[in-house]
């Protein structure tokens, strides 16, 4: 009798742990699928900014900047995260018919290689122009993280946000599609990531 009763404490501690780990991935997936019907998948009029900043990882970003400045939604645009192999050329060649535009209006940024870095660079960019508000346009998933970050670099200046997306209709069917899961699984966790480091920062 001893030696059963001992042989079912192992049984019973393995069971109790696999229930605890089905019970976090629950509330992961939970949480993960709150974060993501969240996000802004409408057609929006975004406000008028002094100034507009788009962060590059996806052509329809670039395009949709350029659209809004053509619309007097800001004075300059700031192009932040550019490759250090793509000219001034090469970007009036990807998107053509807005030489104009280029010339008076449009900077470009090759220092910042992640989100922070967009936001530090793009906080010296409004600063040194005078703006006192920037709308942020990048990808619906990106822009929780992204905002959360320019915020925190820009706390004197009104940041606005304004979601890409190329594929609305993808996006609202999100768990149908393994690759978009794994992208708003990831910036899920990066974006609570921040969260926790603003946090800890004060």
């Amino acid at each position: 009798m001893r030696s059963a009763r001992h042989g079912s404490r192992p049984r019973g501690f393995l069971w109790g742990l696999l229930c605890v780990f089905l019970f976090c991935v629950i509330v992961l997936a939970v949480a993960i699928a709150r974060f993501a019907n969240g996000l802004d998948t409408r057609g929006i009029d975004p406000p008028v900014a002094d100034g507009m900043v788009v962060l590059t990882g996806g052509a329809d970003r670039i395009g949709e900047a350029l659209a809004l400045l053509h619309k007097g939604k800001a004075r300059r645009l700031l192009i932040s995260g550019v490759n250090a192999g793509s000219g001034p050329d090469l970007l009036r060649r990807s998107w053509p018919g807005n030489d104009a535009v280029f010339d008076c209006c449009v900077d470009l940024d090759y220092r910042a290689r992640n989100t922070r870095g967009n936001a530090a660079e793009a906080a010296l960019w409004a600063r040194r122009n005078g703006f006192r508000s920037v709308l942020l346009v990048t990808a619906s998933y990106h822009l929780p993280r992204a905002q959360l970050e320019f915020r925190r670099a820009m706390p004197d200046l009104a940041v606005f946000g304004h979601p890409v997306i190329p594929e609305a209709s993808r996006i609202r069917r999100w768990w149908q599609d393994q690759a978009l899961v794994r992208i708003i699984a990831l910036e899920f966790g990066k974006f609570h990531f921040a969260r926790l480091r603003a946090w800890l920062a004060g």
